[in-house]
């Protein structure tokens, strides 16, 4: 079977769960190396890692905090170590900004604490983790940002996680416009509901299962694996001409 991004090196941020792993295994099993970075869930990376290897994959993962901004030069630190070992170079070919935190939260109950957490997270870590990588990022290279539905139709129940993904489409059009003359595409996967950790209480509300699904094209929840298929077309070549795009992966929820 032909590998697609065989040779290519890729950083999944929050990688030990959820979308962020079923992307990191889909990357692996077209051929990329991959790098997963995690917080809470060591557990959770170790058995991504181990599970990519046992498909045939290479991957390994590194803790990350994004919640400190101080943690990203310490993140690419190690990461060009382990590059090194293991490809005799520091070169980054796939970045995918996919980590994330819990969105739940409305105006009336929001804190500053809480609004700086989500925005660290959501908007901050990915704009320091690209100034980071610009050296490291190999020219043709491709930058995926995960954002979400919630964008561009604000939730009332998660306003601040809609404010942060915005932003996360904002700067992929500035990054695109920044990265386009050394042939590196940026573009953005805007998912709608799927089934994650995430969103499991919602899920076991059967009248809001009901009300989703019958607002969605093809009446279904989104699966991790629907999410990770067009983070990996947008990684390949055959996305070369493809730039400063929002895709949203939702199964046209809400038309």
């Amino acid at each position: 079977m032909s590998q697609s991004l065989a040779g290519k090196t890729a950083l999944v941020t929050g990688g030990s769960r959820g979308i962020g792993r079923s992307i990191a295994e889909r990357l692996a099993k077209e051929g990329a190396l991959v790098a997963l970075t995690y917080n809470a869930s060591k557990h959770g990376a170790e058995e991504t890692v181990a599970a990519i290897e046992k498909a045939g994959g290479s991957a390994f993962a590194i803790h990350a905090d994004l919640v400190d901004v101080e943690s990203v030069p310490d993140l690419f630190t190690r990461l060009d170590d382990e590059f090194t070992q293991r490809k005799e170079s520091t070169a980054l070919d796939l970045l995918i900004n996919n980590a994330g935190n819990s969105g739940w939260g409305g105006l009336t109950d929001a804190t500053p604490d809480s609004w700086n957490t989500m925005f660290a997270v959501h908007a901050r870590a990915p704009f320091f983790i690209v100034q980071s990588a610009l050296s490291r990022l190999s020219d043709g290279g491709r930058i995926v940002n995960v954002s979400s539905g919630a964008a561009s139709r604000p939730m009332q129940a998660v306003p601040v996680y809609s404010m942060a993904k915005a932003s996360i489409n904002n700067l992929t059009h500035a990054l695109a416009m920044e990265l386009g003359p050394r042939g590196i595409t940026v573009n953005a996967v805007a998912p709608g509901w799927v089934r994650t950790d995430m969103n499991a209480a919602v899920r076991e509300n059967s009248d809001m299962t009901a009300a989703i699904e019958a607002d969605t094209a093809l009446g279904r929840f989104g699966e991790v694996s629907d999410i990770a298929a067009v983070v990996a077309f947008l990684a390949s070549d055959e996305s070369r001409w493809v730039t400063a795009q929002v895709i949203e992966a939702s199964g046209g929820y809400k038309l």
